[in-house]
């Protein structure tokens, strides 16, 4: 386990990691969803033969997991991609393949705009791209709640029963400050939108979509605009875990 300073005096972002077969080409960086842990959805992916070569970051990011909470932290998607961008300066990262899942996905594409050094590729799934979201039991319907309510009011306990044993299994681990913070962030989006800053980056971009899915808004443009988009046949929202087959052929199907 390794960590990085990041925003507030002491807190630090942690990450696993493995140090792949030498050259073996860029490094992977994978980013967990809200109220996930990047290890646990992602490290039997890296461990896949086609991918196993290349050196392999599970980053956890502020609020969850094994990385710190702290409370004078506004949890956006800006914050979190440059504690992300702090874990990799540290680790001496540089050009990337990011792979981000949901929330992760957002982060990645802000941190690809605002420092374009540490991504060479994107590839994300099932992430949001706009604000507003319909109401689902994730971002949207925990931005529903005030803070107070959500941390202290009940709403982080109705959330975990909502959500299921699936994500419930990690997002009980996260802290509630950070996890209300975080999906009211996503809720509300970037300016410009996420989905505009990925219509207007010139890497290789990935975008995969679980089969079991409703269908994704805008996939023209985005294929218009060289976003390579994928769907990943019976898959949920949680492709890895759906069909981790599929998923970690897509990562490793370079364009």
């Amino acid at each position: 386990m390794q960590h990085a300073s990041f925003g507030p005096e002491g807190a630090l972002i942690r990450w696993t990691g493995t140090a792949g077969a030498g050259d073996g080409g860029p490094p992977r960086v994978y980013v967990h969803g809200l109220g996930a842990m990047s290890a646990v959805y992602n490290a039997h992916i890296g461990a896949v033969p086609a991918l196993a070569g290349r050196r392999s970051l599970f980053v956890d990011l502020p609020g969850h997991g094994i990385s710190d909470r702290p409370a004078d932290f506004g949890y956006t998607l800006e914050d979190h991609a440059d504690a992300l961008a702090a874990a990799l300066d540290a680790a001496g990262v540089r050009g990337a393949e990011v792979i981000g899942h949901s929330m992760g996905g957002s982060v990645a594409i802000v941190l690809a705009v605002r420092r374009p050094e540490l991504v060479s590729r994107l590839v994300l799934t099932e992430a949001n791209l706009d604000p507003d979201p319909p109401l689902t039991a994730g971002s949207s319907r925990i931005a529903t709640y005030t803070e107070d309510a959500f941390v202290r009011g009940g709403g982080f306990e109705e959330t975990l029963e909502r959500v299921g044993p699936v994500w419930r299994a990690t997002m009980r681990l996260a802290d509630p400050t950070a996890l209300h913070r975080s999906a009211c962030a996503l809720a509300r989006g970037t300016r410009p939108t996420m989905r505009a800053m990925l219509l207007g980056l010139e890497i290789p971009r990935m975008y995969l979509v679980g089969g079991h899915g409703d269908e994704l808004t805008g996939r023209e443009e985005l294929t218009a605009a060289g976003v390579m988009v994928r769907t990943v046949p019976g898959a949920g929202h949680n492709v890895m875990f759906d069909n981790a087959p599929g998923f970690a052929a897509a990562i490793a199907d370079q364009p």
